[in-house]
């Protein structure tokens, strides 16, 4: 049997915390940037909204493909050494991407910033499992959730200021240059170093976690929680611009605040767990909330005020989902080995999702305008409220890792 790879400390290590964090973010700004300079891409290289779609998800293809994959080397590899990959994978995805004068060429560093997103989104949590004490890990991965908003936040809002986004995508690279150096510096390593690395261990440490269950329902959990969210904040400045008539500065302004409550509601979520809250009610409730909260955004019924509320409860209730679920992600895995192997198929969800929102939208929007988008936000909803229900029966189920006793599922 192998070791554990870590086992929880009795004391939080926050430093460590706050730079695993901001390496999330960095991760983060790689989808912000592109939502940000969509008009400028588009005049630049002739692209549609159907095209535009597919440059964000070309960044979320490597995750689909590689995030179990990536799950298992984390749980085998080390955690802290594929953190820094990512930030370095992302620093050269960036710098290729602003010499781009082709497609092409841009499409590729998207593809090298997405292995460096995934290596991020799945070491990152390992990393603040063994930096976190037990009482503690509920809130610190509350925080972690915050990467996602926060980091499409601060693209939306400092890229609409920038003019250009060549020396947008160059900042990008140097963000994750710096931040490799500080977290090398900044973060222990695992005490253990885990098991050898093997194709055939690999494999059967993802099926041992899938055939546990809960693993998989968080995964189909997140894919509809990100194709919900991505569907909306992807072009989210573009809808501003084209129904409610702002400019280019203010629809980023706008979308990044939007970003901030989803930050604001994955806090919230920490606070409420750590309080006791059921898990599936989160999960259920913020799905449904989405859901109907996109009938009035993607529907011409409301006048622009009321609309852009509606994209604030939008997000706001979105944010108790990436808390919940990333909290519960270890609680579901066979065993504290397979930590990382459940967040794989977790982030494996996330870009699934993430990849198919845009070009999903994109193309109903291009087809057949914007309340084309209401049918595919709408019917993810119903999905992500059936999925929490599975979740409150698969955490209930007698033999499960779960919280501690005080805490509902």
């Amino acid at each position: 049997m192998h070791k554990p790879l870590h086992s929880s400390p009795s004391s939080t290590h926050w430093p460590g915390v706050g730079l695993v964090v901001a390496a999330g973010v960095v991760a983060s700004l790689q989808v912000g940037k592109v939502a940000i300079a969509v008009p400028l891409l588009r005049t630049d290289f002739g692209l549609d909204l159907s095209m535009v779609g597919w440059l964000m998800a070309i960044f979320s293809l490597l995750g689909v493909l590689g995030a179990v994959p990536v799950g298992a080397w984390v749980a085998r590899a080390g955690d802290r050494r594929l953190l820094l990959a990512g930030l370095l994978a992302i620093a050269i995805g960036s710098a290729l991407g602003a010499a781009a004068h082709g497609v092409a060429l841009l499409l590729a560093g998207r593809l090298i910033e997405g292995l460096g997103f995934v290596l991020i989104t799945i070491a990152g949590p390992s990393v603040l499992q063994r930096l976190v004490a037990p009482a503690g890990q509920d809130l610190a991965f509350a925080i972690w959730s915050c990467f996602m908003p926060t980091g499409i936040a601060i693209a939306l809002f400092s890229g609409a200021l920038l003019e250009g986004w060549r020396g947008f995508w160059l900042l990008n690279a140097a963000l994750a240059v710096i931040l490799a150096v500080l977290l090398r510096a900044g973060v222990p390593r695992a005490a253990d170093g885990g098991a050898a690395v093997s194709l055939g261990g690999m494999c059967r440490d993802a099926a041992t976690t899938l055939r546990a269950g809960g693993p998989a329902l968080i995964a189909g959990a997140f894919v509809v929680y990100s194709l919900q969210f991505f569907a909306l904040f992807s072009f989210l400045p573009v809808l501003l611009i084209e129904r409610l008539g702002v400019g280019t500065a203010a629809a980023g302004a706008l979308s990044a605040l939007a970003c901030c409550v989803n930050v604001a509601g994955n806090l919230a979520a920490g606070m409420l767990l750590k309080r006791g809250a059921a898990r599936w009610l989160l999960a259920a409730s913020a799905s449904a909330f989405m859901g109907l909260a996109a009938l009035g955004i993607f529907l011409p019924v409301f006048g622009a005020p009321a609309t852009f509320v509606l994209c604030l409860v939008f997000s706001g209730a979105g944010g108790l989902l990436p808390a919940t679920l990333i909290g519960s992600s270890p609680l579901t895995a066979p065993s504290p080995r397979l930590a990382p192997m459940a967040m794989g198929l977790l982030m494996l969800g996330s870009n699934l999702g993430q990849m198919a929102g845009p070009v999903l939208v994109g193309s109903a929007v291009d087809a057949h305008g914007w309340p084309a988008a209401t049918a595919i936000v709408a019917v993810a909803g119903v999905a992500g409220v059936l999925l929490a229900l599975g979740l409150r029966r698969a955490m209930m189920a007698p033999g499960r890792r779960g919280p501690s006793p005080q805490a509902s599922v």
